[in-house]
């Protein structure tokens, strides 16, 4: 306990400084007196209204998406007792994609719901699809019956969501951005569509850190000590669709958060759930605008997409664990 709250309070920190960093960051670098202006004075000079209308909301999607994507790697973990899980590793991620591509497709102009809508649906039967795989034959779901039939799944989607944008070249020239992972060009809209659902899921997975403590005890004992495991099991199920898709919708199918921020976190915190979902949140935040700002000055004055940057800064972590003799949740 005692040292949970340093750490809490620097990962707050870290997230007020990056998030200051990438509002002065962009094809014009802006002073942090004028940042500190346009986010608490006047609007009236043309840095400021820059900051205001374009970089204000691409740094709150940036915040609230990497902390979204973090805690479903979270509850994905938890869910299913393996290390190795996360929405973007398990196709959970590839699912809402392709739902979003698919709906682009069929109705084009349509409302963000619909997206929304799409999103949700994917990432459920794409969930659904691989626990089916994993459980085929009756028996229980092991570590590596779910990265097998993810990683699958997985290829099987990002397959598919390629040959529907071959079928419209206009949507890949609207999508490529878009699918590698970007928080640029997005507005305010975007981000309220979605930031209810993942409100939800983030204080959802709060709330169930408790039952994700004992779900790593073991199914049995789960059950022996009076956690209803079924309910439990659902109900991260739930949060974790509401989180991956609502943070696909609004920034594409970002890698890596998912994945490695519990990991990093676990190993900083403990193996307790609640306040491993709080400091992935931070994490999870802190690491996004920082991938954000490093794509934006890598070439300046343009920029990369930041799911790109995430993947590079991934690398090393699973290299580091790839080399790793063994995998453990706590």
């Amino acid at each position: 306990m005692k040292k949970q709250f340093p750490l809490l309070l620097m990962g707050i920190l870290t997230v007020i400084i990056l998030f200051l960093a990438s509002l002065s960051t962009g094809s014009l670098l802006i002073p942090l007196n004028t940042v500190w202006s346009a986010l608490f004075g006047s609007h009236s000079s043309d840095h400021e209204l820059i900051i205001s209308s374009v970089r204000l909301p691409r740094t709150l999607i940036a915040l609230v998406v990497g902390a979204g994507m973090a805690v479903a790697g979270v509850c994905m973990q938890a869910l299913t007792r393996n290390p190795l899980a996360s929405p973007e590793l398990l196709g959970i991620n590839q699912g809402a994609a392709l739902a979003v591509v698919i709906s682009l497709f069929l109705l084009p102009g349509s409302a963000l719901w619909v997206s929304h809508a799409f999103a949700f649906m994917g990432a459920a039967l794409a969930a659904g699809f691989i626990l089916l795989l994993s459980s085929v034959g009756g028996k229980r779901l092991t570590p590596l019956k779910v990265v097998v039939a993810g990683t699958a799944v997985s290829l099987m989607l990002g397959s598919t969501t390629q040959g529907v944008l071959l079928l419209n070249e206009r949507s890949i020239d609207e999508m490529r951005f878009w699918l590698a992972g970007s928080v640029a060009g997005k507005g305010l809209p975007q981000l309220l569509q979605g930031m209810p659902f993942i409100a939800i899921g983030m204080i959802g997975a709060l709330l169930l850190g408790k039952r994700m403590n004992a779900l790593q005890l073991g199914e049995d004992m789960a059950v022996g000590i009076g956690m209803r495991l079924e309910s439990t099991k659902r109900l991260l199920f739930v949060l974790i669709i509401l989180l991956s898709a609502s943070c696909v919708t609004i920034a594409g199918p970002i890698a890596f958060l998912g994945f490695a921020v519990p990991h990093i976190v676990r190993g900083l915190s403990g193996p307790d759930y609640r306040w491993i979902v709080l400091h992935s949140s931070l994490l999870g935040a802190a690491l996004l605008l920082l991938a954000d700002v490093t794509s934006k000055v890598i070439i300046h004055p343009g920029e990369v997409p930041v799911g790109i940057m995430t993947i590079f800064m991934g690398a090393p972590f699973f290299i580091y664990l790839a080399r790793r003799k063994e995998w453990k949740l706590g």
